[in-house]
């Protein structure tokens, strides 16, 4: 099952996906990516989940391709969110 959310944003754009690196690198994951696209992978709460981005005007389009189950989308945006405030 996949999710597809999008994120807007004000902060200058290389801030905005340095702010994603380290939300996806403290969670021990992967990340691989510009300003413009790019993917991720990490382990949260102890579920692995996968997934990609690209920008679009000021908004990070977000496509989660892998995540358990039993995890709502809603949740893992509403994290994705918090991390990138």
């Amino acid at each position: 099952m996949s999710c597809n959310f999008s994120i807007p944003f004000s902060r200058p754009l290389n801030e905005m996906v340095e702010k994603a690196r380290q939300a996806v690198e403290s969670q021990s994951g992967n990340f691989n990516g510009n300003e413009t696209e790019g993917s991720f992978d990490a382990t949260v709460m102890g579920n692995y989940v996968s997934g990609s981005y690209k920008v679009v005007g000021n908004e990070l389009q977000v496509n989660i391709d892998n995540k358990p189950m039993f995890v709502p989308c809603a949740m893992i945006e509403g994290f994705l969110k918090k991390q990138l405030e």
